[in-house]
């Protein structure tokens, strides 16, 4: 469990890196929808950082979850009254609705799923051991 905090933190430091590496070296809708998929990655990161025994799907699904929500509050005005005093709740909670985020937010979840997968293998296996064994 340590083990996978560990990576879990270090995804989500390197995912924040990524971010801000693509908002500086480019702009307008590359940076935008990566970083919309990143948001997702970020928040399934900090979901394993959590409940490092979580499985892929249900980390990726909170993860989308969350984001698609984050983005219907938008649809509120609060985020965007939040965000005008203050630069992490435009971080976190963005300013106004897009649709097409909607769709960014499921490859960054799709993406994170598939690494989280890749990354844990051997805790799959075992557990399709102790389930059929």
């Amino acid at each position: 469990m340590i083990r996978t905090r560990v990576v879990a933190g270090a995804a989500a430091l390197l995912t924040v890196a990524a971010g801000l590496g693509i908002r500086s070296a480019a702009s307008g809708v590359v940076a935008k929808y990566a970083g919309d998929a990143l948001y997702t990655v970020l928040v399934l990161a900090l979901v394993v950082l959590l409940a490092p025994r979580v499985r892929p799907a249900v980390a990726a699904g909170i993860a989308l979850g969350f984001s698609v929500a984050v983005e219907f509050f938008q649809l509120t005005g609060v985020p965007a009254e939040l965000a005008a005093r203050s630069a992490l709740a435009r971080l976190v909670l963005g300013t106004s609705f897009n649709a097409p985020d909607l769709l960014w937010y499921a490859i960054g979840a799709a993406v994170g799923w598939a690494v989280h997968r890749a990354a844990r293998p051997r805790a799959d296996a075992d557990q399709s051991l102790a389930t059929t064994g």
